[in-house]
């Protein structure tokens, strides 16, 4: 779908949202190029890393199924999100039936972690509020601008500012006593 004079990003969304609902798996596979990396974020704000990426094809699946019910375009972003944390939600709840293995464990038998390691980095900033942890990692690990991050979750450019400017001085913080 291509942008005209003074269409805005959400505007041009909204129409998406509205062809998706009405079933063109086109539009819908726009919304998923669009909001994967979202999507992406805040279940790697939750899950393990080797689980996000299939989580976010089922958060999709989901969202695909229960598009139709959907009231309005505009409720589009906060939805998908609330999908996906409802997800990583119920990844936790099945995971006595997973038993899968320690990923701090795994770890420990390779080279000596150090704060510049992924992983630590990764499970640091999950220790976070869940504002900040969810504003670093699409801004950190998905590679999202603030104002990609304030369009695509619904936040205001000033509270993504303020998300991304507090979670680093957390992190900061936190690297700081993990050396």
């Amino acid at each position: 779908m291509r942008a005209c004079a003074g269409m805005t990003a959400a505007d041009e969304d909204d129409g998406l949202i509205l062809a998706a609902a009405a079933g063109d798996r086109g539009a819908f596979g726009e919304l998923y190029v669009r909001y994967a990396r979202m999507v992406h974020g805040i279940l790697l704000a939750r899950v393990p890393p080797r689980d996000a990426e299939d989580l976010v094809q089922e958060v999709f699946m989901s969202a695909m199924r229960q598009l139709r019910g959907l009231r309005t375009a505009a409720a589009f972003r906060g939805w998908l999100a609330a999908i996906a944390r409802n997800r990583a939600i119920d990844y936790f709840r099945g995971a006595a039936l997973r038993a899968p293995l320690d990923e701090a464990t795994t770890r420990e038998h390779g080279p000596r972690a150090t704060p510049q390691d992924a992983f630590l980095v990764l499970d640091l900033i999950r220790g976070l509020p869940e504002a900040y942890r969810e504003t670093l990692i699409l801004r950190l690990v998905e590679g999202m601008t603030g104002p990609e991050i304030a369009q695509r979750t619904g936040l205001t450019p000033d509270s993504v500012r303020v998300n991304l400017c507090r979670g680093m001085k957390m992190l900061r913080d936190l690297l700081g006593g993990a050396q």
